[in-house]
């Protein structure tokens, strides 16, 4: 095997997933849709409990674009990574991931190709909502749309490999699908999604100590400081530690002699 063999698998697997995407026209709409129900019900929200319009240069706006606008960035990150990870609980179901895993080619280069492919949707949603955002006043500076691209990597690849771990412990698409509720929303509500944690800790101590440690917390701080420009060290850390243990992990899950799947319902593992 050499250079040409991985990157025509690179590009078969990244074409498939944008084919994929581009097929799924409801995927997409329902990717905006949720951030965007967000944006505009939380602007609702704050003209309601403050009294005031969200327009500049009141305070209410400077917290609505640097906390909500980010989190809702990294939503989307989140969520698509969790679709992306059930596509393959679905190509497992059908036994098309079987003939994608048994090729020469290694099987961490064949995932890693698969969550290249899923980040690389995820960010094309992401600047289509800053896009549609900037209408609503969403404006951070010019060089916040070019910074962020790397720190948007970086997230979704965490959040992608989490989802891919996840894929490798549940055999059933109808689990999965379960699953993911049970984690999307723990970890999107219980961060600094649409609110500082600073303020968290003055009504709950345990509730500021658990979205310290959730990996979702500093996926938002990497998106948030990076739109601005700057560096959050300690989130840039968390995101680049957790996602090598995650992918870790799910390559040693798809191993069909030793992963999660090995053996289970008296089969071999599919991948």
């Amino acid at each position: 095997m050499n250079g040409r063999h991985y990157l025509r698998a690179f590009n078969g697997i990244l074409w498939r997933e944008m084919l994929r995407f581009l097929s799924q026209r409801g995927r997409f709409l329902s990717a905006l849709v949720r951030p965007l129900v967000w944006l505009f019900i939380f602007a609702a929200g704050f003209r309601a409990v403050l009294g005031v319009s969200i327009q500049p240069p009141y305070a209410t706006y400077v917290l609505y674009e640097v906390y909500i606008a980010p989190g809702l960035c990294a939503m989307i990150l989140l969520f698509s990574g969790m679709q992306g990870s059930l596509s393959m609980v679905y190509d497992r179901e059908m036994g098309s991931m079987r003939a994608l895993l048994v090729t020469p080619l290694p099987r961490w280069f064949l995932l890693a190709a698969k969550l290249f492919a899923t980040v690389l949707v995820a960010l094309l949603q992401v600047y289509v909502f800053l896009a549609i955002a900037y209408f609503w006043r969403i404006r951070p500076p010019a060089i916040g749309y070019v910074a962020v691209l790397p720190a948007l990597m970086i997230a979704g690849f965490m959040l992608a490999s989490l989802g891919l771990l996840l894929s490798s412990m549940i055999r059933q698409l109808e689990n999965f699908a379960g699953v993911m509720n049970f984690v999307i929303f723990p970890m999107f509500f219980a961060s600094s999604a649409l609110y500082p944690l600073w303020r968290v800790r003055e009504a709950s101590v345990l509730l500021w100590q658990i979205g310290n440690l959730n990996p979702f917390t500093h996926a938002v701080e990497l998106v948030r400081f990076a739109l601005y420009g700057q560096v959050n060290l300690l989130a840039l850390g968390v995101c680049v530690g957790c996602s090598v243990v995650f992918f870790a992990a799910a390559a040693f899950g798809y191993d069909p002699s030793r992963g999660f799947l090995a053996g289970r319902q008296g089969a071999p593992a599919e991948g």
